[in-house]
């Protein structure tokens, strides 16, 4: 393996002030302007041409650009999310109501250093393609960097996502499915409104709608394979104006995530058949939307192979553990992966100090010493990967 070197002391200081930086100045799926803007000049500080696509994503290659069609791809996504932080980190979001909780300032900062790693790396065997994407965390950021031609001539796809459940120094590899597929719905259940001390001139739209949200725990308890993974949740239920008022209409929105696709498919031909079953036991109309979200995430075996030998190199064989059992978590690098081969890792930044909340919470962070790990993984990754495939 024509090894890189490892990350100097400067890179170390230039990934954390990337990372906390950009957790400093959070931005929501589809708004990432500021974060598209800076990662284009930490780019241009690097002497690499950028370019601005679907908005707020940032496409780069580094390498001859005559060698199109020997690509390799490696992908960071840049959003955050709509929670307030409570970290009480020195740098923590200065926009209220928006955190990095989930470690996508990371990845750009990882993505960044393996740009600055491979920029000193003369010559290449062939182009390596850098993804900052988008609304990972909403819709349409891997399908709107696709179109836009992220994956023109890209070979195979790399990316990892830093997991706080393990240690510092340890890449997770595995090969098939490791994320759920994520669908979400929305039953919106019409009833007749009235005088809460007289239920019997009204359709009870809130009882409904909570004899719903029970109910529906038997679609996975009853109907689906105990040993394949599959949840149904119902996160929201909004309904009602007053305690002395029977509310006319009440809305349920939930998701559905799964590993087999024949699972996925139990799942909403139930959720299906229960709301019209519902609508006529209790004389109401309830209707029903489902958006499709991503696929289950299914890592190939020949990329998972050199991911897991890259890892093993850098780390030693017993910091390259595989995973257990698939995350029902959804990640849209599964798009991707529907187009060309390719592998998304698991980081571990377990931290022994400080907030320590799970992802997507008020007091999620990580260790930052994954930050020039994820850089050398990814630049190394991608060497490789032009040199084998």
């Amino acid at each position: 393996m024509n090894s890189l070197p490892v990350p100097d002391q400067k890179l170390n200081k230039w990934l954390l002030q990337i990372r906390r930086h950009l957790h400093r100045h959070p931005e929501l799926s589809g708004e990432e302007h500021q974060t598209c803007r800076y990662i284009i000049s930490k780019l241009q500080e690097l002497g690499i041409a950028s370019r601005r696509v679907h908005q707020t994503g940032v496409l780069a290659a580094i390498g001859d650009p005559a060698a199109t069609g020997s690509d390799v791809a490696l992908r960071a996504d840049l959003d955050a999310l709509p929670i307030e932080e409570e970290t009480g980190l020195a740098f923590a979001s200065r926009v209220p109501g928006v955190m990095h909780a989930c470690g996508h300032d990371g990845h750009v900062a990882m993505l960044l250093g393996a740009a600055a790693l491979l920029r000193n790396r003369r010559p290449l065997p062939g182009r390596v393609v850098l993804i900052f994407q988008p609304a990972e965390e909403g819709e349409g950021g891997a399908e709107g960097m696709i179109a836009a031609g992220a994956l023109t001539g890209v070979k195979a796809i790399f990316a990892g996502h830093i997991d706080r459940h393990l240690a510092t120094g340890q890449i997770a590899v595995q090969a098939g499915t490791i994320c759920a597929s994520t669908d979400e719905f929305t039953i919106v259940v019409r009833g007749r409104g009235g005088h809460a001390a007289k239920p019997h001139e009204t359709t009870d739209s809130i009882v409904i709608a909570a004899s719903l949200a029970v109910n529906l725990q038997s679609l996975v308890a009853r109907n689906c394979d105990p040993v394949q993974p599959a949840v149904l949740t119902i996160g929201q239920i909004q309904g009602g104006t007053a305690a002395n008022v029977i509310a006319e209409e009440t809305r349920l929105t939930g998701t559905i995530r799964a590993i087999l696709p024949q699972t996925r498919q139990t799942l909403l031909a139930g959720l299906r058949r229960m709301v019209k079953a519902a609508a006529l036991a209790h004389g109401a109309t309830v209707d029903l939307s489902i958006t499709e979200g991503c696929p289950p995430l299914h890592n190939d075996p020949v990329a998972s192979d050199l991911a897991r030998r890259v890892a093993e190199e850098l780390l030693g064989r017993e910091q390259v553990p595989g995973l257990p059992s698939p995350s029902l978590g959804g990640e849209d690098f599964a798009r991707y992966l529907q187009q060309v081969p390719g592998c998304m890792v698991r980081f571990g930044a377990g931290k022994k100090r400080g907030p320590k909340g799970p992802a997507h919470s008020s007091r999620f962070d990580f260790d930052e010493k994954v930050l020039p790990i994820g850089a050398r993984f990814l630049a190394q990754t991608a060497l490789t990967a032009t040199e084998e495939l």
